[in-house]
Protein backbone atom coordinates (compact mmCIF):
# COMPACT_ATOMS: atom_id res chain seq x y z
CA UNK A 1 0.00 0.00 0.00
CA UNK A 2 1.25 3.40 -1.37
CA UNK A 3 1.30 6.03 1.71
CA UNK A 4 2.42 9.23 -0.52
CA UNK A 5 -0.29 11.41 -1.22
CA UNK A 6 -0.22 11.88 -4.92
CA UNK A 7 -1.56 14.96 -6.24
CA UNK A 8 -4.91 13.94 -6.74
CA UNK A 9 -5.76 12.87 -3.67
CA UNK A 10 -4.24 15.86 -2.45
CA UNK A 11 -6.99 18.23 -4.21
CA UNK A 12 -9.93 16.66 -2.60
CA UNK A 13 -10.84 19.50 0.24
CA UNK A 14 -14.47 17.66 1.45
CA UNK A 15 -15.20 13.52 1.54
CA UNK A 16 -18.24 13.29 -0.30
CA UNK A 17 -20.31 10.41 1.20
CA UNK A 18 -22.36 7.91 -0.85
CA UNK A 19 -26.28 9.30 -0.82
CA UNK A 20 -27.06 5.64 -0.80
CA UNK A 21 -25.53 2.62 0.37
CA UNK A 22 -25.89 0.52 -3.41
CA UNK A 23 -24.34 0.47 -6.42
CA UNK A 24 -26.09 3.06 -9.22
CA UNK A 25 -25.20 0.55 -11.99
CA UNK A 26 -25.56 -2.83 -10.39
CA UNK A 27 -29.27 -1.93 -9.44
CA UNK A 28 -29.93 -1.09 -12.84
CA UNK A 29 -29.43 -4.53 -13.95
CA UNK A 30 -30.59 -6.29 -10.60
CA UNK A 31 -26.55 -7.19 -9.91
CA UNK A 32 -25.19 -7.87 -6.73
CA UNK A 33 -22.30 -5.87 -5.21
CA UNK A 34 -19.60 -6.56 -2.40
CA UNK A 35 -17.93 -3.28 -0.93
CA UNK A 36 -18.92 -0.06 -2.19
CA UNK A 37 -17.13 3.16 -3.57
CA UNK A 38 -18.01 6.69 -4.05
CA UNK A 39 -16.24 8.82 -6.93
CA UNK A 40 -15.12 11.66 -5.25
CA UNK A 41 -15.40 13.76 -8.55
CA UNK A 42 -19.13 13.49 -9.17
CA UNK A 43 -20.21 11.65 -5.84
CA UNK A 44 -21.46 8.06 -7.92
CA UNK A 45 -21.45 4.88 -5.42
CA UNK A 46 -20.37 2.19 -7.72
CA UNK A 47 -19.35 -1.51 -6.56
CA UNK A 48 -15.52 -2.33 -5.98
CA UNK A 49 -13.47 -4.50 -7.83
CA UNK A 50 -14.12 -8.06 -5.65
CA UNK A 51 -18.01 -7.31 -6.95
CA UNK A 52 -18.53 -9.30 -10.34
CA UNK A 53 -19.28 -5.93 -12.32
CA UNK A 54 -16.35 -3.07 -10.93
CA UNK A 55 -18.39 -0.53 -11.89
CA UNK A 56 -16.03 1.71 -9.74
CA UNK A 57 -12.89 1.22 -11.38
CA UNK A 58 -14.50 1.30 -14.85
CA UNK A 59 -16.54 4.31 -14.05
CA UNK A 60 -13.07 6.16 -12.92
CA UNK A 61 -11.05 4.90 -15.94
CA UNK A 62 -14.39 6.00 -18.64
CA UNK A 63 -14.85 9.31 -16.89
CA UNK A 64 -11.16 9.92 -16.24
CA UNK A 65 -12.18 10.43 -12.39
CA UNK A 66 -9.14 9.23 -10.19
CA UNK A 67 -9.98 9.14 -6.35
CA UNK A 68 -12.63 7.04 -4.92
CA UNK A 69 -13.67 7.33 -0.96
CA UNK A 70 -14.96 3.70 0.33
CA UNK A 71 -18.23 3.98 1.02
CA UNK A 72 -18.42 1.09 3.61
CA UNK A 73 -19.64 1.80 6.94
CA UNK A 74 -16.87 2.36 9.52
CA UNK A 75 -13.78 2.75 6.54
CA UNK A 76 -12.31 6.43 6.06
CA UNK A 77 -10.23 5.86 3.41
CA UNK A 78 -9.50 7.35 -0.23
CA UNK A 79 -7.68 5.66 -3.42
CA UNK A 80 -6.38 7.03 -6.29
CA UNK A 81 -6.90 4.97 -9.49
CA UNK A 82 -3.97 6.74 -11.69
CA UNK A 83 -1.12 6.42 -8.89
CA UNK A 84 -2.33 3.62 -7.21
CA UNK A 85 -1.89 5.75 -3.69
CA UNK A 86 -4.42 5.08 -0.72
CA UNK A 87 -4.63 7.30 1.95
CA UNK A 88 -6.76 7.38 5.22
CA UNK A 89 -8.60 10.69 6.42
Amino acid sequence: MNEQVCSHLAAIETVRQPERLECEECVKIGARWVHLRTCQTCGATLCCDSSPHRHASKHARDEQHPVIASAQPGERWLYCYPDDAIVGY
